[in-house]
C-alpha cells in the first residue's frame, strides 16, 4: 500500500523555510523548537536528503531545501485555499445538495418548491432524484431524502413533518352501477390493485371510529410500484385502491373518484426528511432541511 505524504512535515518545514529560524517557526506555529527540529529530521530521512544546514549561530537552506521550499510553500497555501473553500461551504448555503424522493410526492408537491429554494439562495444547486424505491442514503451519496412511510429503527436521521391520509377510493361511475363496500371484510369481493412497496401490498388495516381493528386480504389484476400508475385503471372503474390524499385529492373535488368507508381510517404513514447519520451538515443541506420542512408541512394539512 502506498504511503501517504508527510503533510505535516511539508507545513513545518516550508514555516522554517520563511522563517529561518527553528524558534521563528516554532512561535508562528505554536509549537515546541523540539517539535520543529524533529518533524524536519524526519522530512529529512524520508527524502534521503539534508534539506537544512545548521551550525550553532545560523541555520540555511541546502541547496536541495532551496529547489523543495517554494513547492512546499506552495503546498501549504493550497491546503489554505481548499480550507476555506470548505468552511465557505460550511458557513453558506452553497453548493450541490442532493435529494431522493418518491415519484408522484416529488412531481405534485416538491418539484414546484425547488424554484422558491433555489431564488432564496442562489448558490444552491439540487440534483433530484425520483423513484419509489427505496435507496441507500450513505451509499450512493445522498445528503437527504424523502420518505413517506413508518420508519423503523435506524442509524440514519429522521425529521418527521406530518402523517399521509390514505384514501380508500374508486371511480364515481363504479360506486354508481354496483353496490359498494360496507365494510372493509367486503373488500374480499372487489378487484384491488396492489402497490409493490407498501409493507404488505395485499393486507390492508382498517380501524373504525368506534375502535374496531380490521385486516382484511384483497386481490386483483393489477400491481404497480408507482401509485399513479393505478389511478387510470380506477377511473376506468375497474377496482378499488388505496392512495395516499396528494394523489387523490384533484379527482376526489372534481367527482372523477369517491371515497369508500369514510367511517374506517388506513394507518397514516409518515412524511419525513431522513438524513445520513452525521450530525455535522455543510450549510447547504441545513438550509435545504429547513426549507422542505416548513413549506411541506405548510403545503399538506392532516
Amino acid at each position: 500500500m502506498r504511503s501517504l505524504p508527510d503533510f505535516e512535515a511539508w507545513a513545518v518545514f516550508a514555516s522554517v523555510a520563511e522563517a529561518k529560524s527553528f524558534s521563528g517557526a516554532a512561535a508562528d506555529l505554536g509549537v515546541s523548537t523540539a517539535t520543529i527540529s524533529k518533524l524536519v529530521a524526519r522530512l529529512e530521512v524520508r527524502l534521503g536528503g539534508a534539506l537544512l544546514n545548521r551550525t550553532s549561530r545560523r541555520l540555511s537552506l541546502t541547496s536541495f531545501g532551496e529547489e523543495v521550499a517554494e513547492r512546499a510553500r506552495r503546498l501549504v497555501d493550497d491546503a489554505s485555499r481548499l480550507e476555506a473553500v470548505a468552511s465557505d461551504r460550511i458557513l453558506a448555503p452553497s453548493g450541490l445538495v442532493r435529494i431522493a424522493a418518491p415519484m408522484s410526492f416529488g412531481q405534485t408537491e416538491l418539484a414546484p418548491l425547488l424554484p422558491v429554494l433555489l431564488q432564496r439562495h442562489p448558490g444552491l444547486r439540487i440534483d433530484l432524484h425520483l423513484g419509489d424505491a427505496l435507496v441507500d442514503l450513505v451509499g450512493e451519496g445522498f445528503d437527504l431524502a424523502l420518505r413517506i412511510t413508518q420508519l423503523g429503527a435506524s442509524s440514519l436521521r429522521a425529521r418527521h413533518i406530518r402523517d399521509v391520509a390514505l384514501r380508500l377510493v374508486a371511480s364515481a361511475g363504479l360506486a354508481g352501477a354496483r353496490t359498494m363496500p360496507e365494510h372493509p371484510n367486503d373488500l374480499r369481493h372487489y378487484p384491488c390493485f396492489a402497490y409493490t412497496y407498501a409493507p404488505s401490498s395485499d393486507r390492508w388495516g382498517f380501524t373504525h371510529r368506534d375502535g374496531e381493528t380490521v385486516s382484511v386480504t384483497v386481490s386483483g389484476p393489477l400491481r404497480v410500484n408507482n401509485g399513479e400508475a393505478a389511478i387510470p385503471w380506477l377511473l376506468a372503474g375497474l377496482g378499488v385502491g388505496v392512495l395516499p390524499d396528494f394523489m387523490v385529492q384533484d379527482p376526489l373535488e372534481r367527482g372523477a373518484l369517491v371515497e369508500l368507508l369514510p367511517d374506517w381510517q388506513l394507518p397514516r404513514p409518515s412524511l419525513s426528511l431522513v438524513m445520513p447519520p452525521s450530525v455535522l451538515r455543510p450549510a447547504a443541506v441545513t438550509a435545504t432541511i429547513a426549507f422542505l420542512h416548513e413549506r411541506l408541512a405548510r403545503q399538506c394539512p392532516p
